[in-house]
């Protein structure tokens, strides 16, 4: 069933942790630029999901959980990007069910409609910079 071999040479290890910073920093400078369009749009300036701290860590968490589930299906299925093409859209979809209940039930105080799009739109990017990059790293055929 294994098809493709996931090496990983002690002089990759410097490039992938370079490219993967670079994608944290990539998503993290366009992630700013949301959270902040969005205050002027009308969130809240101290909503904390749109606050550096929390929407960095959790940029980090999504780009590293990316890369650990694309190394997964790279190493464990015979077509990695026949299935990465169905995954990877999936994901991204599904995470945004968390900031549609947000919208509707605003379960953290200081949510609105344009606060709860900035998080959608993070996801997306997010998605966008890190998928290139992990294709970068580690290929699929």
């Amino acid at each position: 069933m294994t098809t493709n071999a996931v090496t990983t040479s002690a002089s990759s290890v410097p490039r992938t942790a370079l490219l993967l910073a670079a994608a944290v920093a990539v998503a993290g400078v366009a992630n700013s630029i949301i959270a902040t369009v969005a205050v002027a749009a009308g969130a809240s300036s101290s909503y904390a999901p749109l606050t550096l701290p929390v929407y960095l860590a959790f940029t980090i968490v999504g780009i590293a959980a990316g890369y650990v589930g694309w190394l997964i299906i790279r190493s464990r299925v015979a077509h990695p990007a026949r299935v990465l093409r169905v995954v990877v859209p999936v994901a991204l979809v599904l995470s945004w069910v968390p900031d549609v209940v947000l919208a509707i039930t605003q379960f953290i105080p200081g949510t609105n409609l344009t606060g709860a799009l900035a998080l959608g739109l993070m996801h997306l990017v997010v998605v966008a910079v890190a998928v290139p990059v992990y294709a970068r790293i580690a290929p699929v055929a």
